[in-house]
């Protein structure tokens, strides 16, 4: 069974760094494109960015653009999304996905197959 964990949410302040690791179990990691969403309370779920299987090719969200950078390691199995500059508005819920079909990279939530369970990041002013 296909599982997703990530973690390095937190506490950080404006203007901070965090580094959101997400660890696959249970499927073939490298035939997966993967992705960062995030969710803000009351708010929908909004796209990040996301890595095209091998890791050539990339998209962002532009308002993280030239703020975050999407990451994998297929060795290890593991997607990093290194978020410099945050901001107050950056503070959600973030959660990884896996998408094995399509062999584009798509910003749509419900294209993906697996979900990891979400870590929490909150930037304080």
């Amino acid at each position: 069974q296909a599982q997703l964990v990530e973690s390095g949410g937190g506490l950080v302040q404006a203007g901070g760094s965090l580094r959101l690791s997400c660890t696959a179990s249970g499927l073939a990691f490298s035939s997966y494109t993967m992705a960062w969403f995030r969710q803000a309370p009351g708010k929908e779920r909004e796209f990040v960015a996301a890595i095209s299987r091998s890791g050539d090719s990339t998209h962002y969200a532009d308002s993280v653009k030239d703020r975050f950078t999407i990451s994998r390691d297929n060795a290890k199995n593991t997607v990093y999304l290194q978020m410099n500059s945050l901001k107050p508005e950056d503070t959600a819920v973030y959660s990884c996905a896996a998408e094995g079909r399509l062999r584009v990279m798509v910003l749509n939530p419900n294209l993906y197959d697996y979900w990891g369970q979400g870590t929490q990041v909150t930037v304080s002013s």
